[in-house]
């Protein structure tokens, strides 16, 4: 039943994506048995072609019911065309309410998907290609119960007048 419920949430999420027009990128990389380890550190690479614009880029991530804590720690790392270190930071995710626990994100099933800004309105500083690396900051190494992360990156519409 996890197999078929997740099928059809990576079915739906790839539809959902091919509507999206201001997407530049989309991708998520599956964690093998649901178990993050510190040294899997997922990496994604993009181009940018318009620095005029900005952008939105967004964590992705896939978790289970028995994920054990409401929030997830990530490092972002954001590397520029010749990999140049040009942004690091600790982002504190919120996958469940602190509260009651429960779940945030969209669910079916026991498995939830989250699309949570990383970087709002970002306007990147040259055209090339870019490189993004998530690394897991939790105390428990792996972690349960996470299934995938990705990023999307979404170019902002300019504004009408």
């Amino acid at each position: 039943m996890k197999n078929l419920t997740g099928c059809f949430l990576v079915a739906l999420a790839g539809w959902l994506v091919g509507c999206d027009t201001n997407a530049i990128f989309n991708d998520n990389v599956d964690i093998p048995e649901g178990k993050w380890f510190v040294k899997q550190v997922p990496s994604f690479g993009f181009d940018v072609s318009d620095t005029t614009a900005r952008y939105n880029v967004f964590y992705n991530v896939r978790n289970g019911r028995a994920y054990p804590y409401y929030n997830l720690y990530l490092t972002r790392y954001l590397y520029n065309a010749q990999g140049k270190l040009i942004s690091k930071k600790l982002d504190q995710l919120f996958l469940a309410d602190a509260t009651t626990g429960k779940p945030l994100g969209t669910g079916l099933g026991d498995l939830y998907d989250h699309k949570i800004l990383a970087l709002p309105a970002y306007q990147f500083p040259a055209a090339g290609r870019y490189t993004v690396k998530i690394e897991q900051y939790m105390r428990q190494n792996p972690l349960p119960d996470v299934y995938s992360v990705g990023i999307a990156v979404e170019k902002i519409p300019p504004s009408t007048p």
